[in-house]
């Protein structure tokens, strides 16, 4: 969670970091986009090294360097040492993959649903959470708290896993494809830069469509390379197989669905009120309407392991965006009272905490032990990168609209077509993924640490 936390928490300080650190917009909207293009290239490169060196080993040098960004950054007193501290901090997002790959082989598998369940609501919660927080804390403490905030939580979670974990062997022999790795982030950067400052720097200007451009030849490249090393970085063939692709595009879905409700709910809730639209309200009232679509997405993900187990992954993932498109639809026609909001944000909690544990136990069982790290991995950047995309779209589609009635309606509209499109990724995945049965061996039992 203390991951999860900062990847959202800094935007709606970032005028006050603006004035502090005496930039431009853009140079403070970079604090933002620096760790989620950090994110987004170590979080599947750690879930490799996972699988290569050991997910115990690999995850304590990643709590590492994460915690050493996240100091630097609550104590930089110019904008370059900030920037540097969020790429670190960024780092520690491969903790998601490697924790999946330690469960995987260090859990009993008639458990592992329910603890990746609980992981993926981590996963979700955080953001929620980072609504809630942000408004108190950037009022009464300063926008350096929301990075000071994390690091405190992360700090006695790092020692919690260097004496509790149990050391998972990774598979000596194999190397890391570094070329890969290097071309991957290459071109993940590219696409990712595009799409953040697409909005500043304008959708049609020269450097977004160069970026563009050189991100799908880059892509093209990468995927050349790829297919032909004995151990690539992301092995393309399993991208392919239903339970992967469909996970993976259940992943980006759900991102979206979950970060675009993070711009839309505080600017509707704290917009002056016109016309019967808008509440006036307060960073306070933004964590009321928030905190029970956190609590919601916590529980589904504590009941994951049981509605998996007798319905499968893919039941539990079409009920999830069933309720996360009742959820939007009506906030399509209710949202003139807050009770409509609190309501609705329940039921799209409630679905995502449903479709994020759904789509990570997936694509976890769909592939073989071996490369459950880089899997899992990918697929957590899909939700990084569907995140990215919901905050931006919706961003354009208000604004388009001067944050008038019908740019909200029309985002909302968006975001419920999306989800019965998560439904449709639901009917597509397979009905029963069984588990690799070479990842755990059967006269092995669990660690004495769990």
């Amino acid at each position: 969670m203390a991951y999860s936390l900062p990847m959202a928490v800094m935007t709606p300080a970032l005028p006050d970091l603006q004035a502090e650190m005496g930039t431009s917009a853009a140079g403070a909207a970079w604090s933002v986009t620096g760790m989620v293009l950090s994110a987004s290239v170590a979080t599947p490169v750690a879930g490799r090294l996972g699988d290569l060196l050991g997910a115990r080993r690999v995850l304590l040098w990643v709590l590492a360097i994460g915690l050493a960004g996240q100091v630097v950054s609550a104590v930089a007193g110019s904008l370059p040492v900030l920037l540097a501290g969020r790429v670190l901090a960024g780092v520690g997002s491969g903790v998601f993959p490697l924790a999946y790959t330690i469960i995987r082989k260090g859990y009993p598998p008639e458990r592992a649903a329910s603890a990746i369940g609980l992981m993926s609501a981590m996963l979700g919660l955080g953001g929620v959470l980072s609504w809630v927080i942000a408004g108190p804390v950037i009022d009464h403490l300063g926008w350096r708290w929301l990075i000071w905030v994390p690091a405190v939580i992360l700090l006695p979670g790092t020692f919690l896993a260097r004496w509790a974990l149990p050391s998972i062997a990774g598979e000596p022999g194999r190397g890391v494809d570094w070329w890969g790795a290097l071309l991957f982030g290459g071109w993940l950067t590219a696409a990712l830069t595009a799409l953040t400052q697409g909005s500043s720097w304008g959708w049609t200007s020269g450097p977004v469509l160069g970026l563009l451009a050189g991100a799908a030849a880059g892509a093209a490249v990468w995927a050349y390379v790829e297919a032909r090393v004995t151990d690539p970085l992301v092995d393309l063939r399993l991208m392919r197989l239903r339970g992967v692709w469909t996970a993976n595009l259940g992943s980006l879905l759900a991102g979206f669905c979950l970060m675009a409700a993070g711009l839309l709910f505080p600017l509707l809730i704290q917009m002056p009120e016109k016309e019967g639209f808008g509440f006036g309200g307060t960073a306070t009232d933004t964590a009321v309407v928030a905190l029970p679509a956190g609590i919601a997405m916590t529980l589904m993900g504590l009941v994951n392991g049981r509605l998996d187990r007798r319905f499968g992954g893919r039941a539990v993932l079409a009920a999830g965006a069933v309720l996360t498109a009742v959820g939007y639809v009506i906030l399509i026609f209710w949202h003139t009272e807050l009770w409509q909001l609190v309501a609705a944000n329940a039921l799209r909690g409630s679905g995502l905490g449903m479709a994020y544990a759904a789509v990570a136990t997936l694509v976890v069982a769909a592939v073989p032990v071996s490369q459950t790290g880089a899997a899992s991995g990918v697929n957590t950047l899909l939700r990084t990168v569907g995140a990215g995309l919901g905050t931006q779209l919706t961003a354009i589609l208000v604004a388009a609209y001067s944050l008038t009635r019908p740019g909200f309606v029309l985002a909302f509209t968006v975001c419920a077509v999306l989800s019965l499109g998560l439904l449709a990724v639901a009917l597509l995945a397979p009905r029963r993924v069984k588990a690799d049965p070479a990842a755990r061996p059967a006269d092995e039992g669990p660690p004495t640490a769990f």
